[in-house]
């Protein structure tokens, strides 16, 4: 089983999108993933974080996408 860790979740006003680096956690390996979401500012927290990791995972399942491994 893979364990997620979103980092420092920010706003980006220029965008209108949140970002935060999601990690995921598989066999020993960090796998870090830069996301970003589209969003108006008042949107709930956990619908920010769900979305964060959802568009992670969605990353780590394809070939050749943009990570980073620690």
């Amino acid at each position: 089983m893979s364990r997620i860790a979103l980092g420092d979740i920010r706003y980006n006003p220029v965008t209108g999108a949140y970002e935060a680096r999601v990690d995921i956690n598989r066999k020993g390996r960090t796998y870090r993933y830069p996301c970003s979401v589209p969003g108006s500012l008042s949107m709930d927290d956990a619908t920010v974080r769900r979305s964060l990791t959802q568009q992670a995972q969605t990353m780590a399942g394809r070939e050749n996408g943009l990570l980073s491994v620690r």
